[in-house]
């Protein structure tokens, strides 16, 4: 059986950008974690920079199966909306990469993490952004920008779920999915 030798070399630097952060991986260790010479990585990524892109491009398109994964075409948006939400939030909290690298950004705001952590951010929104293009077809929402909707949705999903745990006591799932309706969909002015 022949071994996918770049393979081999993304999951060891996926491991180890997990275990030790940007900052502190080197290609020594990815070499040391694929079992291959140093040369051996330098001949598929020119540097860590495009091998941790490769890393966060997988990543991205996971995170896109995952949401997938969640869209019922016989529910409504809304529904839909927040069960891929909460399905690529438990996804990002339980990923050891997204973990370490929002660790990182805390600690030392390291460019490249904060860039990761963007890319994986923006990836939703495109997601997102999409989902809400179709529902406009559909006529189930209204007429929208797309891209600013699906921001403010993440944002608020993101501050229902963990924001608000912070100083507050965290809400279950469902209060999550009535809230994000409840400002989303009905809004806050009297009919």
């Amino acid at each position: 059986m022949a071994i996918d030798r770049r393979q081999q070399i993304l999951e060891a630097a996926a491991k180890s950008f997990s275990m030790f952060g940007y900052k502190a991986t080197t290609m020594d260790q990815v070499a040391k974690i694929a079992n291959v010479g140093k040369g051996t990585i330098y001949t598929f990524f020119t540097n860590k920079e495009e091998l941790f892109q490769e890393i966060m491009n997988q990543l991205s398109l996971e995170m896109k199966r995952i949401a997938e994964k969640a869209i019922d075409p016989n529910r409504m948006f809304f529904d839909n909306l927040n069960a891929a939400l909460e399905l690529l939030l438990d996804f990002r909290e339980e990923h050891e990469l997204a973990l370490k690298l929002s660790q990182e950004v805390r600690e030392i705001g390291t460019p490249m993490a904060i860039e990761g952590l963007y890319q994986l951010e923006k990836a939703v929104i495109g997601y997102i952004a999409w989902q809400v293009k179709g529902a406009v077809e559909k006529g189930e929402i209204k007429q929208c920008e797309p891209e600013m909707t699906a921001f403010v949705m993440l944002k608020l999903y993101t501050a229902l779920t963990v924001e608000w745990k912070k100083t507050n006591e965290p809400l279950e799932k469902s209060k999550v999915a009535e809230r994000l309706r409840f400002y989303l969909e009905q809004g806050l002015a009297p009919v």
